[in-house]
């Protein structure tokens, strides 16, 4: 799928006020694309957020699992690749473009296992203010029954898969995930390859918190860690530290700005993005949205 149609999609679903307001005809020509990463370790790709799989042996585990409609469709693809059930699924937080498919893998017997506050946020309606939408709460059968704090770590096919918490950064529940013998990366939405970063202030996101999910990350990977993004193409470590460069400066510049006692309107004014502007503007943050996304972010 073409990728400007891919966050078209993404883009209208999240300003809708939740996943029940999509139609089936939204997702009907949405085709799931496979990318092999590693010996076990694949991207699927179709409308929501990057799905991460470990094939082998064992089972298959599996991070997140995009909108609702989308489940049939990746459970098929999966089914061409294994034989085997999901035996774990990881939601890397609680969006319902990384989550919708819950219920349905849930129910076929998926041990889902996630932060300790995703479970918290899918119990209850949630409420993303920046982009006014609603997240209705997730059925007993989409909700994780293994919750984690802080770290763990899967030993399965060949592989150890060591999931930590990156504290308040695109929310307050983010994990990322590390193949360590594959040397892939699965970051959530913490990474937007290409775009502008969404950071949840509804879920306590914050820049500082992104910034240290990309630092912590970055002391972890080589030049030729795969890095599979919340959103957006495979990525390298490279573009990780561009994107770390473009959120700093910005995140700086404001912080500076408001520090001088400029007002919002003499901070947008000045457009603190703007040279970043023509190569993360596109995605589903655009440029004036971002300044202001940030601008709500950091403390007077």
């Amino acid at each position: 799928m073409h990728r400007r149609h891919l966050l078209a999609l993404v883009t209208a679903a999240l300003a809708t006020p939740g996943p029940g307001a999509h139609a089936q005809d939204d997702f009907s020509k949405v085709a799931v694309q496979v990318e092999k990463l590693s010996d076990t370790v694949y991207m699927l790709t179709g409308a929501g957020g990057n799905v991460g799989l470990s094939v082998g042996p064992d089972s298959v585990f599996m991070i997140d699992d995009q909108f609702a409609p989308m489940a049939p469709k990746l459970k098929a693809a999966i089914l061409r690749l294994s034989p085997k059930p999901v035996q774990f699924l990881l939601n890397t937080h609680f969006h319902f473009d990384h989550t919708g498919g819950n219920e349905v893998l849930g129910g076929d017997g998926a041990i889902i296992v996630a932060h300790d506050n995703v479970r918290r946020r899918l119990s209850t309606e949630q409420f993303m203010s920046f982009i006014g939408a609603k997240q209705a709460p997730t059925a007993k059968a989409g909700l994780p029954v293994v919750t984690v704090a802080g770290e763990i770590t899967f030993h399965v096919n060949g592989e150890e898969v060591h999931a930590f918490h990156v504290p308040r950064a695109h929310t307050d529940g983010d994990l990322v995930v590390h193949f360590r013998k594959s040397d892939v990366v699965h970051m959530g939405d913490t990474y937007f390859n290409g775009m502008y970063p969404f950071i949840d202030v509804s879920s306590n996101g914050s820049p500082e918190g992104v910034l240290a999910a990309y630092d912590r990350v970055l002391a972890l990977i080589g030049d030729r860690t795969k890095i599979i993004p919340g959103h957006g193409p495979l990525s390298t470590k490279a573009e990780l530290q561009a994107t770390r460069q473009m959120l700093a400066t910005v995140t700086q510049r404001i912080r500076d700005a408001r520090r001088a006692g400029q007002t919002d309107e003499q901070i947008r004014a000045a457009k603190p993005a703007a040279e970043f502007d023509a190569k993360y503007g596109g995605g589903f943050i655009k440029a004036e949205q971002f300044v202001a996304m940030m601008l709500g972010l950091m403390p007077r």
